[in-house]
């Protein structure tokens, strides 16, 4: 998410485990033209910029039409690419994926929430765009698809810019005003362990804050930043096992999932560093430690 990078850069699909049947499947319900293509890189122009706190902005970029929509299902993202030349002349590309934060149902535009990396050089490239400046970007790439994986009890632990695949899902549980079918999701428990550095940090709070107040039964967030301001009453530290004990479906809990977004160290720490093709890799850290089923962890 506040789009997250935290996904390899050159690698185009993130495999499921064989133990997962959850394959992403295309929605047939909406039939406005999807802007994207998971076949080439298309231009898209930044409509306006829209700073968030200190280091975070909002960019929002116009679609072909008003009619269109991105074309982005949950859970899933899309790469951007800007060129750049390389010592022998040649032309190269810096490559990166980016989960939107606007609602997939959102027409003629798709905004992002990018944080700016003193080393990040799509971030740094996408922070220095001014309005009517186009970025190539391409997808959808397929994460994990809700529709056809609808657990009723939901654990998320992510970090920083990882809040934004768990926004996408969150979204699709709780909003309201979607077109969608929403009786099916009635039942759905979501607990949401949300880390950042300070406070000041914490994206789209207000929102998340929104959703928990709506929704008392059946959302919950907990923050917890590593340097705490003075009468900060939430989790201080890093993500524990007993903070996971306390707040999350426990390893035995039916019909359950626990998601994990965040910087490499926190997904490894936590449940075990990716594969090097980018899937999922076997389980391990805190989750494994605990006993939590391969098929019970999806890894954004």
């Amino acid at each position: 998410m506040l789009a997250t990078t935290t996904v390899g850069a050159y690698f185009y699909f993130n495999g499921l485990n064989k133990g997962q049947h959850r394959a992403y499947a295309d929605s047939a319900a909406d039939e406005k033209p999807n802007a994207f293509s998971p076949q080439e890189f298309r231009a898209f122009k930044l409509k306006e910029v829209h700073p968030y706190n200190h280091n975070t902005s909002i960019f929002r970029f116009r679609l072909p039409t008003d009619e269109h929509v991105s074309g982005l299902h949950v859970a899933s993202c899309v790469f951007t690419r800007f060129p750049f030349k390389k010592k022998d002349g040649s032309t190269g590309y810096i490559i990166r994926p980016y989960t939107p934060i606007s609602h997939e149902e959102s027409q003629g535009y798709v905004e992002f929430m990018i944080k700016n990396y003193p080393d990040g050089k799509m971030s740094k490239h996408i922070h220095n765009l001014k309005p009517g400046d186009e970025l190539e970007i391409k997808g959808p790439i397929p994460k994990y698809n809700w529709d056809q994986g609808k657990v009723e009890n939901v654990g998320m632990i992510c970090g920083g810019t990882g809040i934004t695949p768990m926004l996408q899902l969150i979204r699709k549980i709780f909003d309201t005003d979607s077109k969608f079918d929403k009786t099916k999701d009635e039942k759905i428990k979501v607990t949401l362990i949300f880390t950042n550095q300070t406070e000041d940090d914490i994206l789209l709070r207000k929102e998340l804050d929104g959703y928990a107040k709506q929704f008392p039964y059946r959302f919950k967030v907990i923050y917890g930043v590593d340097r705490p301001s003075p009468g900060w009453k939430g989790h201080t530290g890093f993500v524990t096992k007993e903070l996971i004990q306390k707040h999350l479906p426990g390893p035995d809990t039916p019909s359950s999932v626990i998601f994990v977004c965040g910087p490499d160290p926190q997904l490894a720490a936590i449940a075990g560093p990716k594969a090097e093709d980018k899937s999922q890799g076997q389980l391990g850290g805190i989750l494994k430690e605990l006993g939590y089923p391969q098929d019970h962890v999806y890894k954004f």
